[in-house]
């Protein structure tokens, strides 16, 4: 089958899925990109593939669409050659050691820490309900097929973070002036990390059990909130 019309009923229910309002009410979102499908595929995460006029099909049953179409579809410039849509697999139970998102705008460098928190061996990503959607097209590659390796949870700090310390969770802020240097805690842990523009929320501080910051040359002023996560994350390994 190929759908040929941007009229399509099929496609214009699944186009809405590029609103966040539309993804939590059907629990679903778009995947583009053969590495995204297939790494949704493995884990049975699929609800329906459409795959570009005149490509190979090596992903079982899919629906054809021109060229134009999967442009609307994904909302993207260019056309993905294959494109799912994916249920979304959230979870409310941390699993290991978790990395806490507050207030991170920018979906990028929310896709760059899922993947370096799948790299250094964190479980769970926690985001405020008032980052960036992790389910925005953008966030979803920018994490390169690593959203479906690790643990995430959707909930506000002042919930989780009573939560984790009831579990025997150490609770590690950041802060450029109050901070340590980072060392390795060898215990379950929460790492904070603040919004690009402002940093960690004042009023996280007295949930914190210590604040950590990264030494840096005076040159530079600061580091990105992918960059400053990732290092901190390093040092934990």
């Amino acid at each position: 089958m190929i759908i040929e019309s941007l009229n399509n009923e099929k496609i214009k229910f699944y186009t809405k899925l590029q609103n966040k309002k539309y993804r939590e009410q059907e629990s679903l979102f778009i995947a583009p990109g053969e590495h995204l499908v297939r790494e949704a595929l493995s884990l049975n995460l699929v609800k329906e593939i459409f795959l570009l006029e005149g490509e190979e099909n090596t992903y079982g049953n899919v629906t054809y669409l021109k060229e134009s179409v999967m442009k609307k579809l994904s909302g993207l410039e260019n056309a993905p050659k294959v494109l799912a849509i994916v249920k979304k697999n959230i979870t409310q139970k941390v699993i290991g050691n978790a990395i806490i998102l507050n207030n991170l705008k920018d979906p990028g460098n929310i896709g760059t820490i899922i993947r370096s928190a799948v790299a250094f061996n964190y479980d769970t990503v926690i985001l405020s309900p008032n980052c960036a959607d992790v389910y925005n097209i953008k966030t979803v590659r920018a994490t390169e097929g690593m959203l479906f390796k690790i643990n995430i949870i959707i909930k506000d700090e002042s919930e989780i973070i009573p939560e984790l310390k009831s579990n025997g969770y150490k609770i590690i802020g950041t802060d450029v002036k109050d901070g340590k240097h980072p060392y390795k805690l060898n215990q379950n842990h929460a790492l904070i990390i603040g919004s690009e523009a402002k940093g960690m929320d004042e009023s996280l501080k007295s949930l914190c059990d210590e604040l950590f910051y990264i030494p840096m040359n005076n040159k530079c002023e600061s580091l990105n909130a992918g960059v400053s996560a990732s290092i901190l994350m390093y040092t934990q390994m």
